[in-house]
């Protein structure tokens, strides 16, 4: 008997000292993860409660934060249509683009390796340098576009300088740079089984039924993925529209996370900036989950069963 609790005694002994190594190994990611994602977020959850200015102590308000963000914010409506605008027309629309290219860099064309890495170099390029040769591109007075036009004898096009046009510039933009989900979407074609190519061919299908019957429907789960993605990443769009037109011209491009930002590093408003965060989080939420939700009308797995 006294064997066996010696035995036991021991096993618990070496647990406890793998547990104490193990966090002894990850305390540095555990250290950065308190200090730098699980207090910040309690920190915003408590302040966006409160009145607070970085200087003074917190004032505790209750909902009024959120009350007055809806009802008496006369920007908060332009803001949320500007970023609604951008977000529902970039993230199908950026998905749609990078799906074709991706089709077309999964031909057998010659030179297919260097397309695909000059169509994958925009997400490796850092934002700021995208921003200055988009800059350079579309300025009314020196643009290389514009230049062009004008030694046609054309009109110049006011890309962002035009509160019409700045939305449409910048969803352009974001079409470009889509080397990531590019990526994503050459593996998911390479997964494609060649035999439903083959099984097609020889019931007489031309190019486009392939494409739409079983290209497309085979990467729905791809699809559902980059689209889920680039709303998320739309509604946190921030870098470009900043370098690019700092929100304007005439607030076109005040979208959320520059308000956010306004609100914070410019006005020092960080009550009302922490509950803009967590009204932006459950927007995303509920982006998320309706598009989840809608998945099972047109997503096909093809382990699923009937």
């Amino acid at each position: 008997m006294s064997v066996t609790l010696s035995k036991r005694h021991r096993k618990s002994a070496a647990r406890r000292r793998n547990l104490l190594l193990g966090l002894l190994f990850i305390s540095p990611w555990l250290i950065g993860f308190l200090a730098f994602t699980l207090y910040p977020l309690i920190a915003s959850f408590y302040y966006s409660f409160t009145r607070y200015d970085l200087l003074s102590n917190p004032v505790f308000l209750g909902l009024r934060n959120f009350v007055d963000i809806f009802t008496e914010d006369p920007h908060f409506g332009q803001v949320m249509y500007n970023t609604v605008y951008y977000v529902g027309l970039s993230a199908p629309l950026g998905v749609i683009a990078a799906f074709l290219m991706a089709s077309l860099l999964n031909t057998r064309i010659v030179g297919r390796s260097a397309f695909r890495a000059l169509f994958f170099f925009p997400a490796i390029v850092p934002a700021v340098v995208t921003a200055m040769v988009w800059a350079f591109l579309l300025n009314v007075q020196y643009g290389a576009i514009n230049a062009t036009l004008q030694g046609l004898g054309l009109s110049t096009i006011p890309f962002l300088s035009s509160p019409r046009l700045a939305k449409p510039s910048l969803i352009l933009i974001h079409m470009w740079a889509q080397g990531n989900a590019i990526v994503i979407f050459l593996a998911s074609l390479q997964d494609v089984p060649r035999s439903l190519y083959e099984a097609a061919t020889v019931d007489g299908a031309n190019a486009w039924h392939k494409f739409w019957h079983i290209t497309v429907p085979m990467c729905t789960p791809v699809i559902l993925f980059n689209l889920i993605m680039g709303f998320i990443g739309g509604f946190q769009n921030f870098t470009l529209p900043w370098l690019l037109t700092q929100g304007g011209p005439n607030q076109a491009t005040e979208f959320y996370s520059l308000f956010l930002y306004r609100n914070a590093f410019s006005y020092f408003r960080m009550g009302k900036a922490s509950a803009l965060a967590w009204i932006l989080f459950v927007i995303i939420v509920i982006f998320t989950v309706a598009l989840f939700r809608s998945s099972a009308r047109w997503v096909y797995y093809s382990g699923a069963e009937e």
